[in-house]
């Protein structure tokens, strides 16, 4: 993993910043979605519903794009392409977590509670190869 490429946009990995995940539908075509996650230091992790579309996707065919932008300057981003690993578990800890970025700790912890009869799994994708831009110097 490539760790000074992306240490040059951990505020943004760290910041309530959305992201987007591509899966691929059985046709090939892509499935794009706006989603929360959370940067282990290694890995990015998405929640994903058991009920979710996309789980069924990843299921069939584990590859994906995972895309995390600033949409004003200094406009920098993080793409990873890969193979995404799912993980069964109970996930109100994480879902907690990741809530909690966007939504405030307190929040967060409402927010895993109310979905904690709607079981998910973890999305991780590793940071192996990510492609880092940062424009700042034309901003």
């Amino acid at each position: 993993m490539d760790r000074d490429r992306l240490e040059r946009v951990r505020s943004l990995i760290e910041s309530p910043a959305p992201a987007v995940l591509t899966t691929y539908r059985r046709d090939g075509s892509a499935h794009v979605s706006p989603v929360w996650f959370r940067w282990t230091g290694d890995s990015f992790e998405v929640v994903i519903a058991k009920s979710d579309v996309k789980l069924g996707h990843l299921a069939r065919d584990a590859r994906c794009v995972f895309v995390v932008f600033e949409a004003d300057p200094p406009f920098r981003g993080v793409e990873i392409r890969g193979s995404a690993q799912l993980i069964d578990t109970d996930v109100t800890a994480v879902r907690s977590v990741i809530a909690g970025k966007y939504l405030g700790t307190a929040a967060g912890e409402r927010f895993a509670a109310k979905r904690r009869a709607n079981p998910g799994v973890i999305l991780r994708l590793s940071a192996d190869d990510p492609r880092v831009w940062d424009l700042s110097a034309i901003t």
